[in-house]
């Protein structure tokens, strides 16, 4: 992804080495999942369970090979004035919306291999998220797959700091309504002494 294209209410997707990524860890876990138990199996068992196990890995690695580029193809992300929206999903379908108003913490994170590849993951937190924290909080919405994160975080935080907190806007409007409840009181009271 060039940064430099992400435009107001323009769709985005994450860079093409995302891909990468997702066929690097099919290969670790090929070598590291599968061929430790496999291969051992393929020295010591019967044929017929030698095939049976061939054709379930290999029709598996073909479904998931096919799989990457498929659920590469569903994710999208758009930022908008006063939210950012995603979508993702080859077979089930998510979509979310996060206001800007409600983010309290954007963090980057990258393994060696995004390092590698040159991109990285931005996990946004919002206030109120009920999901389970997983040290100190979990994402709501993850950008995955973005070459130029640090600007991509400056610019949803510029979004984030130009719009005041839900709290802080819940709190001005109930402070507003005690005003508006106290002035009604007051003039209510003049208009008795005043009848008086």
């Amino acid at each position: 992804m060039e940064f430099q294209k992400i435009k107001n209410n323009e769709e985005f997707r994450p860079a093409p080495q995302f891909k990468k990524l997702y066929y690097i860890y099919l290969l670790l876990v090929i070598i590291f999942g599968v061929l430790t138990w496999y291969i051992p199996v393929l020295l010591f068992a019967p044929l017929k369970v030698i095939l049976g196990l061939s054709i379930s890995i290999f029709a598996i690695l073909i479904f998931v090979s096919y799989w990457i580029p498929k659920y590469y193809d569903t994710i999208l992300y758009k930022l908008t004035q006063s939210e950012l929206i995603w979508r993702r999903g080859v077979w089930f379908k998510n979509t979310g919306i996060v206001p800007y108003n409600r983010i309290t913490n954007i963090d980057i994170s990258q393994g060696p291999f995004s390092r590698y590849l040159g991109i990285a993951s931005i996990k946004i937190q919002t206030a109120g998220y009920s999901g389970p924290a997983e040290g100190g909080g979990r994402a709501e919405i993850t950008i995955e797959g973005v070459e130029k994160f640090e600007d991509l975080r400056e610019l949803i935080m510029g979004f984030v700091r130009s719009k005041k907190p839900l709290a802080v806007e819940t709190y001005e409007e109930e402070i507003n309504l005690k005003i508006l409840d106290e002035l009604v009181k007051i003039r209510e009271l003049m208009e008795k002494s005043s009848g008086n």
